[in-house]
């Protein structure tokens, strides 16, 4: 639970444990958890505060493979054991069957 200063809880919606590949423009990486208002990321790359990014996000349903285009903006980053951990705020989305 991410907490303000003045102990108001800053998520909007529950998030969800997953680890799903994903790509952060060509950078790959994989998600750790999951929310309609926002992913959070496990990357090999920085990427800033405020910056914005597209990223997609693949994961297999009931009627096969889909993937998830979203347009984003860098909430925060952290130095995690060697890689970053970066949440992202959904700005724009669309769900979209996987072409091979």
């Amino acid at each position: 639970m991410t907490i303000d200063k003045n102990g108001k809880e800053l998520r909007r919606d529950a998030r969800v444990s997953v680890s799903l590949p994903a790509t952060i423009g060509e950078v790959d990486c994989i998600t750790r958890d999951v929310s309609p208002s926002g992913v959070f990321f496990e990357v090999n790359t920085s990427f800033n505060e405020g910056e914005k990014v597209d990223f997609a996000i693949q994961f297999e349903s009931a009627n096969g493979k889909l993937i998830l285009k979203c347009s984003g903006e860098v909430v925060w980053s952290e130095n995690r054991e060697g890689k970053v951990g970066l949440a992202v705020k959904i700005v724009d989305s669309v769900l979209e069957p996987l072409k091979s």
